[in-house]
């Protein structure tokens, strides 16, 4: 009678856990290839401190899809700067939000990558690979000035991607069906670092 018992529990587990894996395996094998911050690097000039990093499998198929017909991706990247002290509540000293723009013209096959945080005009390229490594990779960003941070404090850096969400013309949401597709989020990133 027990020996029947611990076969039926066996069994009931062995089910429990070939499902709870089923469910589990397409999410893992998806979470490889959903965007990520990375080579986060800080750096600082004499007067300020300055982050470098980027972000790698933002252009799925589908966004890649959605930009080669024409239809405008606009990245964002929140860059937020904490003092911490050990505590529970640490102490925003700085809050960023910075976005690039790509865009496509196909009648004159070119790509135009807006970066209004690098207060520069419109790069221009027929490269889309050109174009994605401008849209993804952020380089030389200003956080702080050196002279807000305390010599011995302790701080963390968080970044987060995300790309914005399109609005377009009702008509037009059935015939671009996969927009609804491509959103992506990121996680927060920290690093923490002691000035």
């Amino acid at each position: 009678m027990k020996r029947l018992y611990f076969y039926k529990t066996a069994i009931k587990l062995f089910i429990l856990v070939s499902v709870l894996l089923g469910l589990l395996l397409p999410s893992i094998a998806f979470a490889e290839n959903t965007a990520v911050i990375d080579n986060i690097k800080l750096a600082n000039t004499r007067d300020d401190l300055l982050t470098y990093f980027d972000v790698k499998h933002a252009f799925t198929k589908k966004i890649s899809q959605a930009v080669l017909n024409g239809i405008p991706s606009t990245f964002s990247f929140f860059i937020n700067l904490y003092e911490t002290d050990g505590s529970w509540f640490d102490k925003k000293i700085s809050a960023i939000k910075i976005k690039s723009t790509l865009k496509y013209n196909p009648l004159k096959k070119e790509f135009s990558v807006l970066r209004p945080w690098k207060n520069e005009a419109p790069v221009i390229t027929q490269s889309f690979k050109e174009a994605k490594s401008l849209m993804t990779e952020i380089d030389n960003l200003k956080i702080i000035a050196l002279n807000k941070l305390v010599k011995g404090n302790k701080y963390q850096l968080r970044i987060k991607a995300e790309l914005e969400k399109v609005t377009l013309p009702l008509s037009l949401h059935y015939i671009f069906f996969f927009v609804s597709f491509w959103d992506f989020e990121t996680n927060w990133y920290l690093i923490n670092f002691t000035y």
